[in-house]
């Protein structure tokens, strides 16, 4: 009787005269590594990573200054100290502001682009080209350029004053009435064409034969967006808001870069016044406890937003 190299014979079913088989040994070896080859860069993410942050959180809890072996335990006084500081607070609600408003406005904008860079026109692969640039340049030199563009005496006002809107010049930077706003629209400015990119490679994977069903039923162009694309852009739509939201409250070099988080602190955000009380006042505890604050509100926020658009995801699918 021949058998196939994987079978086995049952002690009932073998062959008088012949030894037994071994299941042990005839079984198939796993392929799954130890997982001890991964001991090494948990090492090294430990060192680098956890062991910092661990301390870094120690320190929350005291007056360091940075530099003085000496210091003292405060337990939550720097904390408590945090929300009774205006500054704090308000950079608080300026960290959110400019979240918030990346993430709806770069979004819809860039749906808006990717939509209209899905179309049979002729120039659209060139489109797609000029729109994601922006996102490839270090944003510092994307801010540093705009802070010249947004002068006093920049080319924005020159334009404005050239074609007869003299009205319309403005102090962009200068002004704290305008100030954070100009700082969402460059962040927007920049980023803008990198959601559409993701946007763009969700409506590509929309089979075509599901908007000619829809057509063919009669739905218009806006009825088959919402009804058919929409719900097949979630995935797409996950990640865009993740990425907008993590960035928006983790924001630092444009804004430093762009008005240093002034006027006065009328676009300080949470990161902005970490670098402001750690490396200018030397209130290192006070700083680090902020930036629990914030990897405290970065987690919430993520979590959250993910568990929402996930569900809604499964939901879509």
């Amino acid at each position: 009787m021949t058998l196939a190299p994987h079978e086995h014979l049952e002690d009932h079913d073998r062959i008088p005269g012949t030894a037994p088989v071994d299941k042990a040994r005839t079984r198939r070896p796993r392929n799954t590594p130890p997982w001890w080859f991964a001991l090494p860069a948990l090492l090294l993410f430990g060192f680098v990573v956890l062991v910092p942050s661990a301390r870094g959180v120690y320190y929350a809890f005291t007056d360091w200054d940075g530099l003085d072996p000496h210091f003292s335990f405060v337990g939550l006084g720097n904390f408590a100290d945090m929300f009774s500081d205006a500054d704090a607070k308000q950079a608080i609600w300026h960290t959110l502001l400019i979240a918030v408003s990346i993430t709806v406005v770069q979004n819809a904008l860039g749906l808006a682009l990717a939509l209209g860079v899905n179309t049979a026109i002729k120039s659209r692969n060139v489109l797609r080209v000029f729109l994601f640039a922006p996102a490839v340049i270090t944003p510092i030199v994307t801010a540093y350029l705009w802070r010249n563009l947004l002068g006093p005496e920049g080319a924005v006002n020159s334009l404005l004053g050239a074609v007869g809107l003299d009205g319309w010049r403005q102090d962009w930077l200068g002004s704290p009435r305008l100030a954070l706003w100009a700082v969402v629209g460059v962040i927007v400015w920049q980023f803008a064409g990198y959601s559409m990119v993701i946007f763009l490679a969700g409506l590509q994977s929309v089979p075509k034969e599901i908007h000619e069903a829809a057509a063919m039923d009669g739905a218009g162009p806006a009825r088959r967006f919402w009804s058919v694309t929409r719900p097949l852009l979630a995935p797409a739509f996950t990640i865009n808001l993740m990425l907008s939201i993590i960035g928006g409250i983790k924001l630092f070099d444009q804004v430093y870069a762009l008005t240093g988080g002034g006027p006065g602190h009328a676009t300080d955000t949470i990161s902005t016044l970490i670098y402001k009380d750690a490396f200018t006042l030397g209130e290192f505890g006070y700083s680090i406890a902020l930036a629990v604050v914030l990897t405290i509100i970065v987690a919430v926020a993520s979590t959250g937003q993910y568990l929402v658009l996930a569900r809604n995801e499964r939901a879509a699918s």
